[in-house]
């Protein structure tokens, strides 16, 4: 049944046929199978649900069934190999496509431990390109931020240098060590004190002003820090997510190209072989069989079209014959020439009538 063979012809044939027809239709029955259980594994990793997988595998499994028992069953024995290469030629082509497309999933879920190494490793790539394309975005605002506080810092040391240089003159001023060098607080100390003490007000009044500044710009900087590893966060599971059906697929081409031809060899041998078991076979008591079944069921309508032409033309010949002999019949002439003549009364009636409503 697999084969695509003739049940009854098949078992009114040998032994021998029979086993030859069985390991072609195991085959293709064991084909259909490993279809089955690629395409569940190339859809699990699609949509990560077994009872999806599984429905659309078996759905796969059997369309891979029905083609190449289809192309089995085809391949028809000719006397000429030629003819029977030609023949299968086509069949040939599709059934190599078909490998390919068995053979592929199989080969992620074989190699999939190098498949997992392949897709950490862009994955870790991903994660990085993604942070840095993230950052590009947030760094000139962060940076500039930081160079706001920076200078507000640097203002205030500034400013608190040269208040403790103001106090360091007094200082200096009242000991009698620079300045007037008269020991005491006299009136330049006076003045360099009014100074230090002016200076120092601004510095407090500087530290609240830009205190208040910096510690505004570090609430910016910690919104767009918060924002830059929410974005992250959010993108990361993208990423994650990158190993589908697409992505194993050119993770393997990563890898080693001679073991996945091997698979691929295997593949097509298996969807081959029952191909090439016709075509290499001879031609056998099955084979004959089947042949003449064909040749009676094509004879036999040949002979119907042939008798339906036949009697076609025979009647042809009838009519023509009968309506030949009806034309010379002189009852039929007379009936009709008395048919035409009331016709001819009856339009002349009809036109004088017409005529004399116009005139008058």
């Amino acid at each position: 049944m697999c084969s695509g063979a003739d049940i009854d012809i098949l078992q009114t044939s040998s032994k021998a046929e029979q086993t030859k027809y069985a390991g072609i239709g195991g085959t293709v029955f064991f084909t259909a199978v490993m279809a089955f259980i690629a395409s569940t594994y190339a859809l699990f990793t699609v949509f990560d649900n077994y009872f999806i997988a599984i429905i659309f595998g078996l759905v796969w499994g059997l369309l891979i069934f029905n083609l190449d028992r289809f192309i089995v069953s085809t391949i028809k024995k000719q006397d000429n190999n030629w003819k029977e290469v030609l023949q299968a030629t086509p069949r040939i082509i599709l059934a190599i496509i078909i490998a390919v497309v068995i053979s592929k999933p199989l080969e992620m879920k074989i190699f999939e431990k190098e498949i997992n190494q392949v897709l950490l490793t862009q994955k870790n790539d991903l994660t990085l390109a993604n942070k840095n394309q993230i950052a590009t975005r947030f760094i000139p605002e962060i940076q500039t931020i930081q160079n706001e506080i920076t200078a507000l810092k640097q203002e205030i040391a500034k400013k608190e240098a040269e208040t403790n240089a103001l106090y360091e003159t007094y200082i200096s001023e009242a000991e009698g060590t620079a300045g007037t060098k008269l020991l005491g607080k006299g009136p330049v100390y006076k003045e360099k004190r009014e100074k230090h003490d002016a200076a120092l007000t601004e510095l407090q009044q500087l530290k609240i002003t830009n205190t208040a500044k910096i510690s505004e710009k570090e609430n910016q900087l910690t919104t767009l820090t918060t924002q830059q590893k929410t974005e992250e966060t959010i993108t990361q599971p993208i990423i994650n997510g990158f190993d589908g059906l697409m992505a194993r697929i050119n993770a393997l081409k990563e890898l080693p190209w001679l073991p996945s031809f091997f698979i691929f060899l295997l593949f097509l041998a298996i969807e081959t072989s029952p191909i090439f078991s016709k075509l290499i076979a001879p031609k056998g008591e099955y084979d004959y069989k089947l042949q003449d079944h064909e040749n009676a069921v094509k004879t036999w309508v040949e002979q119907k079209v042939r008798q339906r032409a036949a009697i076609l033309n025979t009647d042809t010949e009838l009519n023509s014959a009968i309506y030949e002999d009806i034309s010379k019949e002189e009852e039929l002439y007379n009936f009709k020439k008395q048919k035409a003549r009331e016709i001819l009364q009856f339009q002349a009636d009809a036109f004088y009538k017409s005529q004399k409503k116009i005139i008058g």
